[in-house]
């Protein structure tokens, strides 16, 4: 039932679903009209998709939080230089927990 595999140096494990005869359907019809190499790499791009939305509505209830939080912070230049440094120091975190 599981199967061990590398792709991009990551051990992988294979895992087996059932589908009605309709949605096995739709599923070979993405492979081959939409650039899918194969049923695996349609699946694991739903997942990465899914994983995003996830990750966004996070990030979102987050930021709705600290605008809801009453504290205000003055605007200045100073914020927006520190802001940004922040964010490219976030931006790199995440790119580096992606490659993982």
């Amino acid at each position: 039932m599981h199967r061990e595999d590398k792709i991009g140096g990551a051990p992988m494990k294979t895992v087996t679903i059932s589908l009605p005869e309709s949605l096995k359907g739709f599923v070979e019809r993405q492979v081959a009209t939409k650039d899918y190499g194969n049923v695996s790499e349609y699946f694991r791009t739903l997942l990465r998709e899914a994983r995003a939305r996830e990750e966004d509505a996070r990030l979102e209830a987050l930021l709705v939080e600290g605008l809801a939080s009453g504290d205000e912070i003055p605007l200045t230049k100073e914020f927006w230089r520190e802001l940004k440094t922040e964010a490219a120091g976030i931006a790199r975190k995440h790119r580096a927990r992606k490659k993982l």
